[in-house]
């Protein structure tokens, strides 16, 4: 998967994306992260890439040439390559559908991300849609945010990791990178792993235990002591719905659970 990030700042998104699970998914070419300076296509010898708003207000607003053409060079490159793999694939006699031609021709439609508190709320089933995706623009907004027209005309998406408004776009990029890369097959030693964690099935993980057995006085539940998987699944699924209760009751109203489920949960001491 391919991550394309348009930012004034390079440096902060790169530099915390290259370290750990995704730095060794890049690695690997699992993944490929680039960050655009959409500075190096601003129009002036400052590189200066914003201006006062239209009818006033505080702060500086993001012009919209400088982010069009970013956009319009990553645009060039993906779609250059994707015709290339085309070439490639008819010049090696394999044969392909008509669909899967479009998808590597002009057609295709990228997917434009702009991250902004007026955006829908990011969620793990955001996260697992956006992870089909072979390439991902995101923009990262900063100032009072990007003149409204260029957004018309190039973002198809508008995401926000909360309510609240941070002073740019970047962390929140690092974040939806972070959470989809994740589920990019490969990306995790054991893929597994990213089926059950919380949020899958709308349920919280639940609670886990290492060595040693015992650690101020808490000690680790005989259940999973026992050897016996079938009380093990039993007690992590219960574990994970009382969770959900406690501390995401909104979560526990979307989540399918089983009759016996909602009668043991109904029976609940209160």
């Amino acid at each position: 998967m391919n991550f394309h990030i348009l930012t004034l700042f390079p440096e902060m998104v790169m530099n915390g994306l290259n370290t750990s699970i995704i730095g060794r998914a890049v690695d690997r070419d699992l993944l490929s992260i680039e960050a655009v300076n959409i500075r190096d296509y601003a129009f002036n010898k400052h590189q200066s890439v914003d201006d006062y708003p239209y009818g006033g207000g505080a702060g500086m607003l993001m012009q919209a040439e400088p982010v069009y053409l970013a956009y319009k060079a990553v645009e060039d490159a993906i779609l250059k390559r994707k015709r290339e793999e085309l070439e490639s694939v008819k010049s090696g006699g394999e044969s392909k559908t008509e669909d899967a031609c479009k998808n590597n021709g002009n057609e295709t439609k990228l997917r434009v991300v702009y991250l902004s508190p007026q955006g829908d709320v990011f969620s793990q089933e955001m996260a697992e849609e956006l992870a089909q995706e072979e390439d991902l623009i995101l923009l990262c907004g900063h100032y009072e945010g990007i003149d409204e027209r260029v957004l018309e005309e190039i973002v198809t998406d508008y995401v926000s990791i909360g309510d609240y408004v941070l002073t740019g776009g970047e962390l929140p990029a690092m974040v939806m990178v972070d959470a989809v890369s994740r589920l990019v097959p490969g990306v995790l030693h054991n893929d597994v792993s990213a089926e059950f964690e919380s949020f899958q099935d709308n349920l919280l993980e639940y609670p886990q235990y290492s060595r040693p057995e015992e650690w101020h006085g808490r000690k680790v539940p005989e259940v999973l002591m026992s050897g016996h998987h079938a009380n093990i699944e039993k007690w992590r699924r219960e574990q994970s719905i009382l969770r959900t209760k406690e501390r995401r009751p909104d979560l526990l109203e979307k989540c399918e659970l089983t009759e016996k489920e909602k009668k043991w949960l109904k029976n609940l001491p209160k």
